[in-house]
């Protein structure tokens, strides 16, 4: 890939870049589209609108400008078009050098839906039911207790029934990993090296609740990529990689990023004191791998990249001529799994599928997407979100280490929504998901 020129650019030189593309139409800020090999196209040619969506931009603009955040990638397509795709800021406001659309961010928890695939890949080749318990692979995990309080004391009572692979891929496990602290006797701890060591570790903490009783967000997602691993017998990075990245041509997602694509690694920043105004957190560098390839997290990838991945769930599982998985897959992943239990990472209005919150009732979501839209985002400040009924999808990049004083992410899609001026309602969507009675 092809560097782009003003990666070198200095304060000054990336102040000016930064002040061209703001006089930019959307089109024409889809830059690194062709080194990317997206496909690309107008918005008057999928049915929105130039105009309107220069409000994404002004939107990201605005959140740089006030010093909330550093740098920004946005990322929205249609009918299988990317039709904007804008890097605004900086990935290194210290350095001075200006975002690029190639840019690797950090996801954090939008590892989650990838490893999900990675399961769902496992089970349409019939290694599992999705009410097999989750101790076929993992026998320390047999006979389970839950955790109560009972006065000054913790007391425990055996599970109602067993943790099974749709419970882990729900969130509905109860289950959580040991976190690192001192144990008894005072002395600290070994973090774990790999994911394996980590849940073996936490067979004999007890659940938080009677498995499928509750919805609680945390580790379920270790044990769907702990399930990849034992299933498949190889490690979950390169089933990962032979299996979704290379076929979808994912080439810049990782959990360990190579020492020469280091200058493209975005920096994270932090809000700070009674305005926000954010402060450097983590300056890219070269890190040494790990072998710990986890669920919840720890993948880094780029807006063209995570496209790709969304534009094959929102395909029925099929991106240039590569098949991932069966729309019947993606219905089932995308349909509500949880009943009313409040999704509350996301708020009211969303269930939560497979891997993903499904948003239920567009009148109470924040987010501005139609009935049975899908996604999820990232603890950095990442978000991602598939459409089907609009047949569009969105992608947002930033980093920053907590954003509850934002919402930008919700404004993404809102902005994205309203570029729309011929709506696909009246096409059928290739996935949806299902009426759930869960």
């Amino acid at each position: 890939m092809t560097v782009p020129f003003y990666r070198s650019l200095r304060f000054v030189g990336a102040l000016a870049v930064v002040a061209a593309v703001a006089l930019l139409s959307p089109v024409s800020l889809v830059r690194g589209a062709e080194d990317d090999n997206l496909p690309m196209a107008s918005p008057e040619e999928v049915g929105m609108s130039s105009e309107r969506l220069q409000r994404v931009s002004a939107l990201m603009q605005r959140n740089i400008d006030q010093n909330l955040l550093a740098g920004t990638v946005s990322l929205i397509a249609r009918h299988g078009k990317v039709v904007h795709l804008e890097a605004q800021g900086f990935s290194d406001k210290e350095a001075g050098e200006a975002m690029g659309t190639d840019h690797l961010f950090t996801i954090m928890s939008m590892t989650k839906p990838i490893v999900t695939v990675a399961l769902m890949t496992l089970f349409e080749e019939g290694h599992f039911l999705l009410d097999d318990p989750i101790a076929k692979w993992l026998p320390d995990y047999a006979d389970k207790t839950v955790r109560l309080t009972g006065g000054a004391r913790t007391v425990s009572e055996p599970a109602a029934r067993p943790v099974t692979v749709r419970h882990v891929l729900s969130h509905t496990s109860g289950l959580s990993i040991r976190p690192p602290g001192p144990p008894r006797g005072g002395q600290a701890r070994t973090r774990p090296a790999t994911l394996a060591e980590a849940v073996d570790g936490a067979a004999d903490v007890p659940l938080a609740f009677h498995p499928g009783d509750e919805w609680q967000y945390g580790a379920s997602t270790d044990y769907v990529a702990i399930l990849v691993e034992k299933i498949s017998g190889m490690s979950l990075d390169d089933f990962l990689r032979e299996r979704i990245f290379v076929p979808l041509g994912m080439n810049d997602t990782y959990y360990n990023i190579p020492e020469s694509k280091v200058d493209r690694v975005a920096a994270v920043y932090s809000p700070s004191g009674p305005d926000n105004a954010i402060e450097l957190f983590r300056a890219p560098a070269y890190r040494e791998p790990t072998r710990y390839f986890g669920g919840q997290a720890g993948l880094s990838s780029t807006a063209a990249d995570y496209f790709r991945f969304h534009q094959m769930m929102l395909n029925g599982g099929e991106l240039d001529g590569v098949r991932i998985l069966s729309p019947r897959t993606i219905n089932l992943m995308v349909s509500n799994h949880v009943g009313d239990k409040l999704v509350y990472v996301r708020g009211p209005g969303f269930g939560f599928g497979l891997g993903y919150g499904i948003v239920m009732d567009p009148g109470h979501a924040n987010d501005q997407l139609s009935p049975g839209s899908f996604l999820w985002g990232g603890a950095w400040g990442t978000v991602a979100w598939v459409d089907p009924v609009e047949d569009m999808l969105g992608v947002f990049m930033t980093q920053i280490t907590s954003y509850r004083h934002l919402t930008v992410r919700q404004d993404f899609s809102t902005v994205a929504a309203q570029a729309i001026v011929e709506t696909n309602r009246h096409n059928p969507p290739t996935v949806i998901g299902y009426k759930s009675r869960y």
